[in-house]
């Protein structure tokens, strides 16, 4: 028996890379590999073992045979394959180079006869490293050593993000015995000591009081080490609007007596940006937009901006104030203010809203909005004449969104709630309650199988729904609605056919996509829902296809949806609309 140490992983790791060219390789290379049997694993890899070989003689690669025969040996041992029998001849194919043919038959394999992990260390350290060991190589399994390297790493890459920087392997060991086609493993990994972090310091220079930075500070000085705590503080910092450069150090080699000082240079951006943009939905046509931001105007971290859009149907601008709370990354306070002017089929609106609101993230990952608003609204529906509204509105929000992505997620959810009420006796024109609840899910399978459903459900009530202004009553239909529908065209109407609004909404919608190449997918969705006065009423259908491309700046959705019933107005429509799925 023979103790051989054989690492492999960087060309076992290539192999998947490599299989897209390896036809035009296998074409121009004068020497050809073929493993007997269903082996496409091993044949590939040796394949890659190889590599492109041109130019030679058939002498010359007869004099190439053992320099093949080593590296196919050296390929399949990668693999597990100690033992194989190959024959190799040289052909000759008129007006073609010769060529050099090797044929393998892989014998049998080795396998894992034992299988010995062992950690040690402080107390915790085996709780903190074993549940992060690779499930791979067990006993009976065939020996891979790309597997064995990774099984040996993943324990040093784990114990170094958890602070344990000073472990090493008392034993590493990889034990092969070809003749009786056996493989023991050994691995013993002592962590020693976990390090602690020691106190966050902001290098001077960045210009912003120490409350609002200490307010991003997460890590307790005496904690252990974790570098994904130190990543999160990382990005908390960069996400904040406030800086274009953020650098964290924790390393370890400034620990002292296993305490590593946390030192944050930062570099503040430009206070003042504006922007522009040109876009287009088929809800509301062409459109223009900017905005014009102010993130930081003190050293308190307090910011205002403006925004503004312009399309046919509608125009709007609106301002705001903010200042962060603690935590600055999740909780605030704005002020805000804005006027609209819409005008949509039969309803033509102006409305002006003041308000504030405090934004604060809850323990359970949920975020609250606590909020009052004032809104003037005058407005006028078909031939009607124009009424006003007067409303103090406050309310609540709660929100939460889960994905794995921000741009472009292949699963996760959105669930959001919001409740605004209004009195009479509270400077307001009516008696309203308004709701609305809106859940978006989304899963992928087996990567190019993705499913999406979406559920929204409003409601209004009040003791005199003609005091209600159009703002606040529901209106369905339009790309992000019922496709196959005008942009809110689906709603109670007048006995003059006017769409008057309804007091209910109620749309729910499915869609499959399938992504047939990168970043491009093809869609089919079903749509149905309404807005109503009783929820029992009948609602529309909407059906169709699509395409949807990933761009940069994300989803770009373009439908082809049918509205499936005429006497609501359904017929064939185009959608095109843009942004992230939940």
């Amino acid at each position: 028996m023979a103790l051989i140490r054989f690492s492999t992983v960087t060309a076992v790791l290539a192999t998947a890379a490599f299989l897209a060219v390896m036809p035009l390789m296998v074409q121009a290379s004068q020497v050809l590999v073929e493993v007997e049997g269903d082996y496409d694993a091993l044949e590939n890899n040796a394949r890659i073992f190889v590599g492109d070989v041109d130019g030679r003689s058939a002498d010359g690669l007869r004099r190439y045979w053992p320099v093949a025969e080593k590296q196919v040996r050296d390929a399949l041992r990668a693999l597990g394959y100690y033992r194989p029998d190959m024959s190799w001849q040289i052909s000759e194919p008129e007006g073609e180079p010769a060529r050099l043919e090797i044929t393998v038959e892989p014998g049998e394999p080795v396998k894992v006869r034992s299988r010995t992990v062992v950690i040690d260390g402080p107390p915790g350290a085996e709780a903190d490293l074993s549940p992060y060991v690779p499930d791979v190589l067990q006993p009976g399994d065939v020996l891979h050593h790309g597997q064995y390297d990774s099984l040996h790493t993943a324990i040093a890459n784990r114990a170094s993000r958890l602070g344990y920087f000073d472990g090493t392997f008392v034993t590493r060991r990889l034990f092969v015995d070809p003749s009786e086609n056996a493989a023991d493993i050994a691995l013993h990994y002592r962590s020693g000591e976990r390090y602690r972090l020691g106190q966050v310091r902001f290098v001077e220079g960045h210009g912003f009081d120490e409350a609002l930075l200490d307010g991003f500070v997460t890590l307790e000085p005496g904690e252990p080490f974790r570098a994904d705590k130190i990543a999160r503080f990382s990005s908390d910092l960069s996400n904040s609007g406030y800086f274009s450069g953020v650098d964290v150090d924790a390393a370890p080699a400034s620990a002292e007596n296993g305490v590593i000082p946390v030192t944050v240079s930062l570099t503040p951006r430009k206070p003042r940006s504006v922007s522009a943009g040109v876009g287009f939905s088929t809800d509301v046509g062409p459109r223009v937009r900017g905005n014009w931001r102010e993130h930081y105007i003190n050293p308190e971290g307090h910011r205002r901006g403006a925004d503004t859009e312009l399309s046919e149907l509608r125009q709007n601008i609106s301002g705001w104030y903010e200042w962060p709370l603690d935590p600055p990354m999740t909780d605030s306070i704005r002020l805000g203010g804005g006027y609209q002017r819409e005008h949509v089929e039969d309803v033509e609106t102006e409305r002006l809203t003041l308000g504030q609101q405090w934004r604060h993230q809850l323990n359970n990952g949920w975020t609250q909005v606590l909020g009052i608003r004032w809104e003037g609204e005058r407005y006028r529906i078909g031939e009607e004449q124009p009424n006003t509204s007067s409303l103090l509105l406050p309310g609540v929000s709660y929100s939460r969104l889960q994905a794995n992505e921000p741009l472009d997620p292949s699963r996760g959810y959105r669930l959001q709630v919001d409740v605004a009420g209004a009195h009479r006796a509270l400077l307001s024109d009516a008696d309203v309650l308004h709701v609305n609840v809106l859940a978006k899910g989304l899963y992928t399978l087996a990567d190019n199988h993705r499913f999406l459903a979406r559920f929204n459900f409003g409601g209004v009530a009040t003791n005199s729904f003609s005091d209600v202004p159009p703002s606040l009553r529901f209106f369905a239909g339009g790309d992000q609605s019922v496709r196959g529908y005008g942009y809110e065209t689906l709603s109670p109407k007048d006995e003059d056919g006017v769409s008057v609004g309804g007091r209910y909404l109620l749309v729910g919608s499915a869609e499959y996509q399938y992504e047939f190449t990168e970043n491009w997918r093809v869609a089919a969705f079903v749509d149905r829902g309404n807005a109503v006065d009783d929820v029992f009423d009948r609602l529309a259908t909407g059906a169709g296809v699509g395409l949807r491309w990933v761009s940069p700046v994300g989803p770009l959705r373009l439908d082809v949806a049918r509205g499936l019933d005429d006497e609501f107005g359904g017929g064939w429509r185009i959608h095109f609309s843009m942004g992230p799925e939940l």
